[in-house]
């Protein structure tokens, strides 16, 4: 469309702060961007217009962001964020195993336990990671292609719809394995479900399935992506045709037993296609584009306010708590993660953990290894 009232190209002012693309790359571990045109309902490519595709590619550590990669985030979100031609952004991980496992835990490990500072530093780009998404003058859509847990399940709230993969699990495990779920999840979670199931979610460390996440409002859809011909095969690992059992509502629940374990067999081995998946994403986009943009957006912000109230709130002071928690249960929790491949464990002996916080123990390097796993004898 060519308008005589149009501003030449030269006089279009450029609103972007990060240049070119050193932020981004397509080699893991990174931050991938990319323009996507907009699809109308048959397939057909929208002129001029586009959804903004920002990717955590780090898929053999199950897209858990390092350093470099949230500020690849920041900048994405950024300059989606002021890209005229951008109707929405997609948040999605690579391949088909996992969104985010949340903050890298080797980076953690070796470079950032027992350096608080550098952990605050860490943290105050973490948070600007939230802000950039909650402050994005685009709708979001976070597209779950698979586990969304610990800081990834924080960065996937502070999304505005999200779209899953019913194979994608939720949850956090900050307090199994020494953090706290204060990147979002403690500040979001209970805006998206009761408070009891809020708290139980943030301190159990259970994974919850994507249909039990649509069941109590968590996601906006859940669908099937593993498919047999033409039959799609919803997840064979979760109750999804009853909703009682013994009193209980177990639809979304995980099987157990020997079924389950058929199951998670099956579901390892079988062909995921992401068709539905990204034909749900594409109809949300193509609402958005039959929408005013400012009245759109104007709504969104409503909504956000809600989450980035406490947020804001706590945000600041959760920073500090969290650089000063490195140099203590953090550095055991991400230590025994990061060395369960020697260990056979990925978490510390938290009995004899309290019972030496019981004796009054001083808590220095040899109490941690007291509670720290062996590792394995080279034969086993």
């Amino acid at each position: 469309m060519t308008l005589n009232w149009l501003p030449r190209e030269d006089e279009i002012k450029n609103h972007e702060l990060f240049k070119g693309d050193e932020y981004f790359g397509t080699e893991a571990p990174c931050t991938m961007y990319e323009k996507k045109p907009v699809l109308d309902p048959k397939g057909n490519e929208v002129e001029g217009l586009y959804s903004a595709w920002i990717t955590l590619n780090n898929p053999r550590q199950y897209n858990s962001y390092t350093t470099e990669m949230v500020k690849g985030v920041i900048a994405g979100f950024h300059n989606a964020s002021v890209d005229r031609s951008v109707v929405a952004v997609v948040f999605t991980g690579a391949g088909d195993r996992a969104f985010c496992t949340g903050g890298n835990t080797k980076e953690y490990a070796e470079y950032y336990s027992k350096r608080c500072n550098e952990y605050g530093e860490y943290m105050e780009l973490f948070n600007h990671m939230v802000d950039a998404i909650l402050f994005c003058k685009k709708p979001v859509i976070c597209r779950v292609n698979g586990m969304r847990i610990a800081g990834g399940q924080e960065i996937g709230m502070a999304a505005d719809l999200a779209v899953s993969s019913d194979l994608a699990i939720f949850g956090q495990a900050g307090p199994k394995h020494g953090s706290a779920p204060d990147g979002g999840s403690s500040d979001f979670l209970p805006w998206y479900m009761g408070i009891e199931d809020a708290m139980w979610n943030c301190i159990s460390c259970e994974m919850w399935s994507a249909y039990k996440m649509k069941r109590i409002g968590f996601i906006t859809k859940a669908v099937p992506v593993i498919k047999e011909g033409d039959k799609w095969i919803r997840n064979p690992q979760v109750i999804t045709d009853k909703y009682i059992d013994d009193g209980e509502i177990a639809y979304g629940e995980f099987k157990t037993g020997d079924e389950f374990k058929e199951a998670r067999k099956y579901v390892w081995n079988a062909k995921i296609d992401f068709e539905l998946l990204n034909k749900e994403v594409n109809n949300i986009i193509w609402r958005f584009t039959n929408l005013f943009p400012g009245c759109l957006i104007k709504t969104i912000d409503s909504i956000r306010a809600k989450k980035k109230f406490f947020w804001d709130y706590s945000k600041n002071y959760n920073r500090h708590w969290l650089a000063a928690n490195m140099g203590g249960e953090a550095f055991l929790g991400f230590h025994a993660f990061n060395t369960k491949k020697i260990t056979g464990k990925d978490t510390i002996d938290f009995i004899k953990y309290r019972q030496l916080i019981a004796q009054g123990a001083y808590q220095d390097d040899e109490m941690f290894e007291a509670v720290l796993a062996k590792p394995l004898p080279k034969d086993e």
